[in-house]
Parts: C-alpha cells; sequence; structure tokens
C-alpha cells in the first residue's frame, strides 16, 4: 500500500466536489482520472469499507476518511533549512496550504540572509534551530541545502525532535529509527526521461485522452456498481 496513491485520490475526490459530484463509482473514478478501478478498491479497502453497492461512493465522505488517514484533518507546520533559489521558492509556494501545511520559518548560515524577510517569514540562524522548532510548534522540515551539509542538518532536526523530513538535496540521508526521510531528486527524475527521449519507439508523440469536463459526462459513466 501506497500512501502516494490516497493522495491521489483525493486530489481527484477535490475535483470532483469542486464540480458539484456527489457520489462515484471506482470505474468511473478511474476512467476519469486515467486509474485502475481495481487498484482503487484494493486501497480503499485495506482501510475499511467505504462503497455502498449500487452508489459507489459518496465523494465527501470519502474525501473526510482520506483526509483523516492521511492525517490532514490536522494543520502541519513547516521550518525550510536553506533559504537559497529553492527554499525561496518553496516558502513562496501556495499550495501547501491547501494540504493544510503551512510553512512558518526559514533557516540559513549565511549571515547575509540572517535575520533578513522572505515574504512574510524570517531567516533564523541555522543555529537556532532547535529553540524555534519548539516556539514555532514545527513538525515538518524541509531540507533545501548542498547535499554536503545535508546530513548535519538532518542530525540537527532529528535532535530537536523531528520525524519528518523532507529532503531536496540529492544524497541519500540516513535517519534514526522513527523518523521518514522522503527525498526528492530532481536530477533522477530528469534523468529517467532522458532515457525515455532516448529510445527509438518513443519517436512519436502519443495524443492525451481528451477529458470532458461536464458533469453530465461523469454521471452518465458511471455503472451501478462500487
Amino acid at each position: 500500500m501506497t500512501t502516494s496513491r490516497l493522495s491521489v485520490y483525493l486530489r481527484c475526490l477535490n475535483a470532483l466536489h469542486t464540480a458539484g459530484i456527489k457520489t462515484i463509482s471506482s470505474q468511473a473514478l478511474a476512467e476519469q482520472f486515467n486509474l485502475n478501478s481495481a487498484q482503487i478498491r484494493k486501497d480503499l479497502g485495506y482501510f475499511g469499507e467505504f462503497g455502498v453497492r449500487g452508489v459507489g461512493y459518496y465523494v465527501d465522505d470519502l474525501r473526510d476518511h482520506i483526509t483523516k488517514i492521511l492525517g490532514l484533518d490536522s494543520p502541519h507546520r513547516v521550518g525550510i533549512v536553506g533559504a537559497g533559489r529553492l527554499g525561496t521558492a518553496l516558502a513562496n509556494y501556495n499550495g501547501f496550504g491547501r494540504s493544510n501545511f503551512t510553512v512558518v520559518a526559514l533557516f540559513d548560515n549565511d549571515r547575509q540572509k540572517i535575520g533578513q524577510h522572505i515574504g512574510k517569514l524570517a531567516v533564523h540562524d541555522v543555529d537556532e534551530i532547535a529553540n524555534v522548532i519548539r516556539d514555532e510548534a514545527i513538525d515538518v522540515i524541509v531540507i533545501a541545502v548542498p547535499a554536503k551539509a545535508a546530513q548535519r542538518v538532518l542530525n540537527q532536526v532529528m535532535s530537536a525532535g523531528i520525524k519528518a523530513v523532507l529532503n531536496f538535496a540529492p544524497v541519500s540521508l540516513t535517519a534514526r529509527r522513527g523518523v521518514k526521510v522522503k527525498t526528492v531528486d530532481l536530477t533522477t527524475s530528469l534523468e529517467s526521461l532522458s532515457y525515455f527521449l532516448s529510445q527509438p519507439s518513443n519517436s512519436t508523440v502519443t495524443q492525451p485522452r481528451r477529458r470532458t469536463s461536464s458533469k453530465q459526462a461523469w454521471m452518465s459513466k458511471q455503472p451501478n456498481k462500487i
């Protein structure tokens, strides 16, 4: 079971909610968002019985369930270590709030940046990170520093009690038991795309399937089963 798929389901359900859709079957959900209906049923079944035979899933109820499963019913306070271009871009990203994450602090070791503001956020001395984590009730840290400094930063935030870390440094980090580190390696992802483009079989472009946006089309696709 991967929580990343639950995040995808939640995003799809949010779109359905915005469109005013009240119920949807796994088959219609899969067809609309290019998912796998059997996988949807398997993933959701891991956490309980959410569907109703002959109706499907109630969109708002399922949204609430997945939100709670992902722990998004409670706010998370985020600190970003590294006030360079990447850290600054992340601090200015407006999408965090939609998932109940709020960036509350930036950290750096550059004396010219410490004390400055990026938007409404002050840049703190990274040596004060333990105190700021405590004072701001930070529970998630984003690492946006050069690779050579990333493990040292991780050690600092683990010592301060942080158990959830998103790492953008291009290096594998060693975390203690009970600490989750999720690494986003942009270079590796781009190299994977480069490999795809280099294959002769990918010389033609596949046209994406057209997606209807009307409420009637969504509803008409739904079979009377979960």
